[in-house]
């Protein structure tokens, strides 16, 4: 490229025109959401965006989306956003830096790998990257850098596992009924997602069943949310008590006749076993565990029992408690206790992953995979920056990183450590972005990216059925650069661009996978702008068998050796105390249970107008949120001497922090729930949530437990 330095150019019309200049661009949402909303963009006569709308031609987005993308322009024209490639100057942290031709800082980024690489070998440099675009070549294409190079391995555990694990344990198949059958169900059962928040498309068909059917909604969390609000019937449950609800409820339906025997008898592993199970798990049992009422718990098991059509949209919440996977299985066999998988409107549904089937052997490099190389679990990137033996697999250092689509600094458990590891000397660090994170302000070498509208790439909707294509439909600023050029850039450099899969387009990698994976290519794509994969009615609700291979769902998973979407790799076996989990569906604390050091359990709950640490630097999210609170129930404030707007401390043995108090009774004694994943330097002390958060691996197969940490609550001195 050749760039010169030279100041950062004011982001003007001028650099932004679209050729040819339409009045409305079809894309996709890029971020990290099971609802991948089909989008309408407005397109301005001078070239910029306008507002973003949901396709009302898809099915599945109907018109909706959430109102941080419908208004993106104030994003992708923020006066913050990263114009040019940047190289440290001062300190890690100190925030000066120059800026540098993308020839320079590519060059510059390829000589720190190639040093790491002589001094303690391939694997110490680690390609480290997350969801920050879902677009499978814009995330995915660092994989085949990786690969070709036998850099470190990743895997990727911070958002998805304990649902996926405990979801598949049970099917056999990450997949379910059509999504869009919530608007024929007479009943809806919301649990484990805030999906005012983070899923609004689930909002759009439950309130089609409700408004078109009479359906009723419940919704299961463990606050009183947006989401709740919209419920007929509301259950709040302690945080990571969700298994000991749904034995109850199985408890009743076997109890009062509403289990469907027959279903069970062709379709179920062992129901007799289950019943018999079950007859100590009663309403009173799970009431003193829950902090439900005996009345709240017979109500929602006679609601289901008596509605055939009922669906379970189970959410990720589940993903976020070290006894998730057993939560998720829980809940999900209340749907083939019930035999809810024979209607229309009917089953349980998490994630359709398993039906775009995919082919991105090419795309990720798979070929070049080494099983020798060790494999570094993302959630505790905290430990293994600071050297834990365990974490590097007994193998040698990271020193250096490469980074995109992840803001780990943030995100990641155990922060403390995180920020610790971030700032050794002996630590390259190249951070690929679209705004200074605070990764990108420890970085030495930043780089500026592309945003969605601004280049080609492929989507698929885990929380519904279409592969859709997202095409650039704006020029990007004239100084910054795909995801897909920096890997391409660094392959030349590093000695690797004549390799399989190097040297091609987002159109080609795109038209490439598909046809490999048996799907129109390319042209009819974008023609036809999406493809609905989703299965006939009866391999959805699995009425020609479920996943496994005898055909039944299991009632009793095998936790040790049982299907699984995101198993770590052989020679790491299971991760956790995989021995503890149960051999039906049950209660088991695995979680950090509350007690007499630390009496409160501290949830770190999605907000509205972030989505993760994306939308927080965009002044509309950042006003309506507020500031950085934790809720605190009246009771235990009053206890405590606190009030509303007190400043109050939180800690466990990992850390703590100074924040403000916000009473409410939307949260149970006990429980604390702190809404957002605000930027440190948005707190008091300059250190965020994930203080409070653990890096240790649930079982069985890792995984971050973010909203599952017992913590202390006091007011601030002072």
């Amino acid at each position: 490229m050749g760039l010169l330095s030279r100041p950062a150019m004011p982001y003007t019309n001028v650099m932004n025109i679209a050729s040819p200049i339409r009045t409305t661009g079809h894309t996709v949402c890029p971020h990290d959401c099971p609802s991948a909303c089909a989008l309408n963009v407005d397109l301005e006569a001078d070239g910029r965006i306008g507002r973003v709308r949901g396709s009302p031609d898809n099915t599945y987005t109907a018109g909706v989306i959430c109102a941080k993308v419908a208004r993106y322009a104030e994003r992708l024209y923020h006066p913050g956003r990263l114009l040019t490639p940047k190289r440290r100057k001062g300190a890690k942290g100190e925030g000066v830096w120059q800026e540098i031709s993308w020839d320079d800082a590519l060059d510059e980024i390829a000589e720190a790998f190639v040093k790491a690489e002589a001094a303690h070998g391939s694997e110490a440099v680690w390609p480290y990257f997350y969801a920050g675009t879902m677009g499978q070549v814009q995330r995915d294409s660092i994989e085949r850098l990786r690969h070709a190079k036998r850099y470190s391995g990743f895997f990727g555990s911070i958002c998805t596992n304990m649902a996926w694990t405990g979801y598949v344990m049970g099917t056999g198949a990450l997949r379910g009924p059509d999504p869009r059958e919530m608007a024929k169900a007479d009943c809806v059962v919301i649990w484990g997602t805030n999906a005012v928040a983070t899923q609004v498309n689930v909002m759009t068909h439950a309130m089609k069943a409700r408004k078109e059917r009479g359906a009723k909604i419940v919704v299961i969390d463990v606050y009183d949310n947006a989401t709740m609000k919209q419920a007929d019937l509301g259950l709040i449950v302690r945080p990571g008590t969700d298994a000991a609800l749904a034995c109850a409820v199985m408890h009743v339906v076997f109890r009062d006749g509403y289990a469907d025997r027959d279903y069970m008898a062709r379709y179920a592993d062992d129901p007799a076993g289950l019943e018999a199970h079950l007859k100590t798990r009663t309403p009173e049992w799970a009431a003193a565990i829950t902090g439900l009422s005996v009345e709240e718990i017979e109500a929602f098991a006679r609601l289901i029992g008596t509605t055939n059509k009922t669906f379970f949209r189970l959410g990720y919440g589940f993903a976020r408690q070290r006894n998730g996977a057993v939560g998720m299985h829980a809940a999900l066999s209340v749907a083939t206790v019930l035999g809810s998988w024979q209607y229309e409107g009917g089953g349980a549904f998490h994630n359709n992953g398993d039906i775009f089937r995919l082919n991105k052997a090419e795309l990720m490099g798979t070929s070049f995979v080494d099983e020798d190389i060790r494999m570094l679990d993302q959630s505790q990137i905290g430990r293994v920056l600071t050297g834990d033996a365990e974490a590097l697999r007994h193998r040698g250092p990271v020193t250096a990183l490469l980074i995109q689509n992840t803001n780990p600094v943030n995100v990641a458990p155990e922060q403390r450590l995180v920020k610790k590891g971030f700032l050794r000397d002996d630590l390259f660090v190249a951070v690929h972005e679209q705004f200074m994170t605070e990764t990108a302000e420890v970085a030495d070498i930043v780089l500026p990216a592309t945003m969605f509208v601004e280049h080609d790439d492929l989507y698929r909707g885990g929380g519904h059925s279409h592969i859709l294509l997202g095409p650039k439909i704006v020029e990007p600023p004239a100084t910054v650069r795909t995801n897909l050029f920096v890997i391409e850039e660094l392959a030349k450099r590093l000695g690797v661009a004549d390799r399989p899969g190097f040297g091609l387009t987002e159109q080609a990698h795109i038209e490439h996978m598909l046809t490999a994976s048996g799907w129109p290519g390319y042209d009819t794509l974008k023609q036809e702008r999406w493809f609905d994969c989703q299965p006939e009615f009866s391999t959805a609700h699995y009425l020609d068998g479920f996943g496994h291979a005898d055909g039944k769902f299991r009632f009793r998973p095998d936790w040790q050796n049982g299907k699984a979407p995101n198993k770590p790799p052989v020679r790491l076996g299971n991760l956790g105390p995989v021995a503890s989990l149960p051999e039906f569906p049950d209660q088991v604390d695995l979680i950090e249970v509350a007690d007499a050091e630390h009496p409160f359990r501290l949830t770190t709950s999605p907000a509205r107008n972030f989505l993760n640490s994306t939308f927080s630097e965009t002044p509309t999210s950042r006003e309506k949120e507020g500031r950085p609170e934790v809720m605190v129930n009246p009771a235990d404030a009053t206890r405590l001497a606190i009030t509303d707007g007190d400043v109050v401390r939180l800690g466990n043995r990992r850390g703590s922090l100074r924040i403000h108090a916000r009473i409410t009774d939307a949260v149970k004694p006990g429980v604390l729930v702190a809404e957002g994943l605000w930027p440190n330097k948005a707190h008091l002390d300059g250190e965020g949530i994930n203080v409070l958060t653990g890096g240790d691996a649930p079982a069985p197969h890792g995984g971050a437990a973010f909203h599952d940490n017992k913590v202390w609550l006091e007011k601030a001195a002072g």
